[in-house]
């Protein structure tokens, strides 16, 4: 995986209660290769997003337009999505201070299943 593109800019905002978000604008685009095959699919990622951080170590992302996510295989069955996905329209997720994926809410659609794509 690699970004022929890497445009993206930060806006950074303190919260008083601590919490820490990211504004995410800009132009991103990924290149995925299969390395036995040889066979790559790149795409515009560049969503615009938000990541907010919060005091307790949880972090919410928020996607709009093009995003890509990439999930463990028992998350991907319990949500209904490929385990990495480039998407269209809204996505929420959440992780816990552990790093345990707590909400993935797609509002939009998966585009490409990038593991069946790359096959």
């Amino acid at each position: 995986m690699f970004f022929p593109v890497d445009k993206e800019y930060f806006k950074v905002l303190k919260a008083a209660d601590g919490s820490m978000t990211l504004l995410i604008t800009g132009s991103l685009t990924l290149s995925n290769t299969n390395l036995s095959t040889g066979k790559t699919i790149t795409a515009n990622i560049s969503g615009p997003g938000t990541a907010t951080f919060f005091p307790d170590g949880s972090v919410t992302t928020k996607e709009l337009g093009h995003a890509v996510y990439a999930l463990e295989p028992a998350d991907a069955q319990r949500f209904g999505v490929p385990p990495v996905g480039l998407t269209a329209g809204p996505l929420t997720t959440s992780v816990d201070a552990n790093g345990n994926l707590t909400s993935f809410s797609l509002q939009g659609h998966v585009l490409v299943d990038v593991c069946a794509a790359l096959s």
